[in-house]
């Protein structure tokens, strides 16, 4: 099922800020240079932009990556 993370072991944020242009291969690249990990596993990640008002989440599902993007439509951002 899209988008179902119930299945998923840990969840990492990604420190720092993400240029939020990048897609799937962009974001898969960041997880293996800047964590040293594989964008692959049972893990969901957490990227923020540089306004703290946009959030990307990228995960692994048997079929492929799903990718979700929420921007924040009220003053204030992620914290």
């Amino acid at each position: 099922m899209l988008g179902d993370v119930s299945g998923l072991e840990k969840i990492y944020i990604v420190c720092g800020y993400t240029d939020m242009r990048k897609s799937i291969d962009g974001l898969c690249t960041v997880i293996e240079d800047q964590l040293k990990m594989d964008p692959s596993s049972s893990a969901l990640f957490l990227f923020c932009g540089r306004r703290r008002n946009r959030i990307k989440a990228l995960f692994r599902e048997p079929d492929g990556f799903v990718l979700i993007y929420k921007r924040l439509s009220v003053r204030g951002g992620y914290q």
